[in-house]
């Protein structure tokens, strides 16, 4: 009697099982409308499985087959969405590299079973030079600091760690985070709040500099490591942010006045020119070119705030500069006069083969974040030609950007998916200039994960290898009134 009833028992979790898998299957004539929208993408070998579901709330299941057109196969059937072991996934595409997985999915609404069209995910020949991404991640605040922090996220998982929290310190903030191209044996960061400081690292060593110096009238922001770590280039700003009162526009960020400079990191000494320092413009977001001969940056005549912050347009400029003796040269290239166009240049990022410039183009002002019309554009620095990555846009804000140590993939924020929180997309740029579609950052319950999330991500980067930094030892620090002083370079 125990034996039939035990096969039974089987028997019925066996036809429970098998009903979950898909059956009297409609085809429809069109791929599946999926978030994250991954259909079509490009993707590098090493990334975390691209878990995903349906776009809607109808569907209750899941069915998805992954097949390598060089070999392999995956299949995945879930309630909420489809997810793949790590491992399984890793073999599968590295075994794909410069070739396509196939993915079919069905979908089961109100008991009927849906097969779309099959769709492809393009594996890239260029690998992901990179462990994983340094991030910054705010909740919505404006006036008070709400729970925040920098992070890092191992992109071959789903693993993510803080590096510092804000809530270490009682109502700090700590942003504009940099590595020496994409290495974090240099790593800086600034810290604001009542125990301001600039924060520099060198192979676990760190020095907190005073927050501002009276000379510069401001603090140091915007950061970029000189590709010799002897310099990190900087900009000092009397930044400001003002409230919009129509419904599609919400907060302006503008500078009363912003400076360029350059500051040794073994003299403490800042380097100024009167070409970065000039009283009736706004010099601002530095970044050096990979062979450190150049400095990158953006300037705008000075404006009326706030009344005509609309007037705020930058161009992209460079100046050139010299390592040896920290000098720079005696005039200022204009590379790209957006002014001209009706627009503002912000963000310059080179490539680190020295190849392109990628930037954020809006309507005016830099703070680009904030404007659901800025896009990514590129500038090739051997031709001179500008044009939009029209593969990487879309119709709401595009904005901070970096380049992995290759120069292949970019990790950029978008405003994208609800128009409301910054995300993170990844996507490749080939060496002609040309773009691939980006995917949303992979995560292991996508939806769950990005709908309940009230956290934008912003100033991301590409890193090496982990970031070692001991974040209760840097509290302490942070809370101690030990700082070192700059001196401005006469």
């Amino acid at each position: 009697m125990k034996n039939k009833h035990f096969l039974l028992l089987y028997f019925l979790l066996l036809l429970a099982s098998c009903s979950q898998q898909p059956q009297d299957v409609k085809k429809a004539d069109a791929t599946p409308a999926i978030f994250p929208d991954y259909v079509g993408v490009t993707i590098p070998v090493g990334i975390a499985p691209l878990n995903f579901g349906m776009a809607d709330d109808l569907c209750d299941r899941i069915d998805v087959l992954v097949r390598g057109t060089k070999g392999g196969e995956l299949h995945a059937n879930n309630s909420e969405c489809a997810q793949f072991d790590i491992d399984d996934w890793h073999q599968l595409v590295g075994q794909n590299a410069n070739a396509d997985i196939i993915v079919t999915v069905c979908a089961r609404r109100d008991g009927q079973w849906t097969q779309y069209q099959d769709f492809p995910i393009h594996v890239s020949p260029y690998k992901l030079d990179a462990w994983g991404l340094t991030y910054r991640r705010i909740g919505p605040s404006y006036e008070v600091f709400s729970h925040m922090g920098l992070y890092q996220r191992d992109l071959s998982t789903f693993c993510e760690e803080p590096i510092i929290e804000n809530t270490r310190v009682p109502g700090m903030c700590v942003n504009c985070h940099s590595a020496q191209q994409t290495d974090p044996q240099r790593f800086v960061f600034h810290v604001r709040g009542d125990h301001g400081a600039t924060m520099v690292q060198q192979n676990g060593k760190r020095e907190w500099l005073k927050a501002s110096n009276e000379q510069l009238g401001g603090s140091m922001v915007y950061p970029y490591w000189h590709s010799s770590g002897r310099y990190c280039a900087f900009s000092t700003n009397q930044t400001r942010q003002a409230f919009h009162i129509v419904p599609d526009e919400r907060i302006e960020v503008f500078d009363l006045s912003s400076d360029v400079f350059v500051y040794n990191v073994a003299t403490h000494e800042i380097l100024t020119d009167s070409l970065l320092s000039t009283p009736d413009w706004s010099e601002n977001t530095p970044v050096f070119s990979p062979d450190g001969r150049t400095l990158y940056f953006i300037t705008c005549l000075q404006q009326e705030y706030p009344a005509h912050f609309r007037d705020e347009q930058y161009n992209l400029c460079s100046i050139s500069f010299d390592p040896e003796d920290g000098r720079f040269g005696d005039h200022v290239d204009t590379l790209f006069n957006a002014v001209a166009i009706g627009k503002s240049v912000t963000w310059p990022r080179p490539s680190y083969d020295g190849r392109f410039l990628l930037f954020t183009l809006s309507d005016y002002g830099y703070f680009s974040i904030w404007h659901e019309e800025s896009d990514q554009w590129l500038l090739d620095l051997q031709t001179g030609e500008v044009c939009p990555l029209d593969e990487m846009n879309s119709p709401r804000a595009d904005s901070f950007h970096n380049w992995s140590k290759d120069s292949r993939w970019v990790v950029f924020t978008s405003r994208r998916h609800d128009g409301l929180f910054s995300h993170l997309y990844l996507a490749s740029i080939a060496p002609d200039g040309t773009a691939t579609k980006p995917f949303l950052l992979p995560q292991e319950n996508p939806r769950r994960y990005y709908d309940m999330s009230i956290y934008s991500f912003n100033t991301p980067d590409f890193t090496l290898h982990p970031v070692s930094f001991d974040a209760y030892e840097a509290a302490q620090e942070i809370l101690s009134p030990e700082r070192v002083s700059t001196v401005v370079k006469q």
